[in-house]
């Protein structure tokens, strides 16, 4: 049976260093995560050196002082290959299922050039079909496929990058690009269940701002010219009526109704583009009431299924929680996950500093804190991810429920208004006419 050498983090978070015998390097990552302990580098087959990967090749572990930087995506290098001449970008749809195919290639046996080849075939003309022809040049002229995918940022993240990576030097390609698609599906199922809840309260108080911009320019004027005629005075809530018609028909007031919603949103991109305004608003996110919820789970879900993904497929922790920390889009988790690396690196657990960071429940927490006693982190974590899934669909759930009943009496209130307004001097030129009368 092979012997590993590997460099890891004990439960007490000190270096350690070592041998374990194992039949393949997937076998000694999960004997060293059993016994608690947190690889810092891929465990190194003794006697082995790394050699130039061939298509289709398991890619062999670099000496133990270059594994770690082996992880770390690589400078670009410009060549001809890194010019494609398509615009737009890569859906996740189409990723994912590349990825997937991709996967299933692998696992069938055929080389990596091979499979590419094949894909790249089957693509429709665009910005992937180009990236993926690049890839199989870089590949044929004995280029890693992780090293030729980070050359293309645009479709493949430093996650995905990483993750190959890892499937290349552990071996396991195929099972590390299942496991990504299994990710991005998740991921891609969670923002599609956010967004699709507030597409419909959208709509709705859309097609009412125009329907009410609408009255104030072509019905209420017709009104005003009537009440002209009356010889009563107008109530005080129809001349506020009549003023603000007046606003939106001939001060422009449409258009700040149009497109103060857009300049709005322009201002919130402008100010998220700045360090301190991206983390006040990140702050003012998570404690919008119901809104705040679900973005505080999602974010959770987010960062814990994409940890737990990046550690199943042998990424040392210290550079798992640094990707973790750019991917998963809040501020304030950005700077709880790079207390929880250097807490690490500096010898403590992953527990402690998240705590202390108060951005998580404590379920979170001791979760987590059980996961690094029983070496089972990645899949706590993945735990973790479902549970926080299923609660984002609650509160989503919930935010529609709520906001249904809260537009019917705004828009009721707003109709009110405008039919009290328009009735009520009727009723006085009547209670005049009849006194008169009487």
């Amino acid at each position: 049976m092979p012997t590993y050498s590997y460099k890891a983090l004990n439960a007490s978070g000190q270096t350690i260093k070592g041998d374990v015998d194992a039949a393949s390097s997937d076998e000694a990552i999960s004997k060293l995560r059993a016994q608690g302990n947190f690889l810092t580098e891929p465990p190194r087959e003794k006697g082995v050196k790394k050699t130039k990967a061939k298509a289709g090749a398991p890619v062999a572990t670099a000496p133990a002082d270059q594994q770690l930087s082996s992880f770390a995506p690589k400078k670009k290098k410009k060549g001809i290959n890194d010019i494609t001449f398509s615009i737009g970008k890569v859906s996740r749809k189409h990723l994912t299922q590349f990825t997937r195919q991709m996967s299933t290639l692998q696992d069938a046996g055929l080389p990596i050039l091979r499979s590419l080849k094949i894909l790249q075939q089957q693509q429709k003309p665009g910005l992937l079909k180009n990236t993926l022809e690049a890839v199989a040049a870089d590949v044929e002229g004995g280029i890693t496929l992780s090293e030729s995918m980070n050359r293309h940022p645009k479709v493949f993240d430093r996650l995905y990058v990483n993750m190959v990576q890892a499937g290349e030097t552990g071996g396991v390609l195929d099972v590390i690009l299942q496991r990504l698609a299994d990710f991005m599906e998740k991921a891609e199922k969670l923002k599609r269940r956010i967004k699709g809840a507030m597409i419909y309260p959208i709509v709705v108080v859309s097609f009412a701002i125009l329907m009410v911009t609408g009255i104030m320019i072509f019905v209420i004027p017709k009104f005003k010219k009537l009440f002209a005629s009356f010889k009563t005075g107008l109530p005080q809530i129809t001349i506020m009526l009549m003023n603000f018609s007046h606003w939106v028909a001939k001060e422009y007031g449409w258009a700040y109704i149009i497109f103060s919603p857009f300049a709005i949103w322009f201002l919130l991109k402008m100010i998220g583009k700045t360090g301190p305004g991206r983390t006040a608003l990140d702050w003012i996110k998570l404690r919008i009431p119901v809104m705040g919820k679900i973005v505080s789970k999602g974010t959770v879900a987010r960062f814990t299924r994409t940890l737990g993904t990046l550690l199943a497929a042998g990424v040392p922790i210290l550079e798992a929680i640094n990707i973790t920390r750019d991917t998963c889009g809040n501020k304030m988790f950005e700077k709880a996950m790079q207390r929880v690396h250097d807490a690490i690196r500096e010898g403590e657990g992953f527990a402690t500093p998240l705590r202390n960071s108060r951005v998580v429940d404590s379920i979170v927490v001791n979760m987590i804190d059980v996961g690094e006693e029983t070496g089972d982190m990645d899949k706590m974590l993945t735990k973790i991810a479902d549970n926080y899934d299923e609660e984002v669909d609650v509160l989503v759930t919930s935010l529609v429920s709520l906001l249904e009943p809260i537009m019917i009496v705004v828009l009721g209130t707003i109709v009110g208004f405008i039919v009290l307004a328009v009735f009520l001097p009727y009723i006085k030129l009547l209670s005049t006419v009849g006194g008169g009368g009487g």
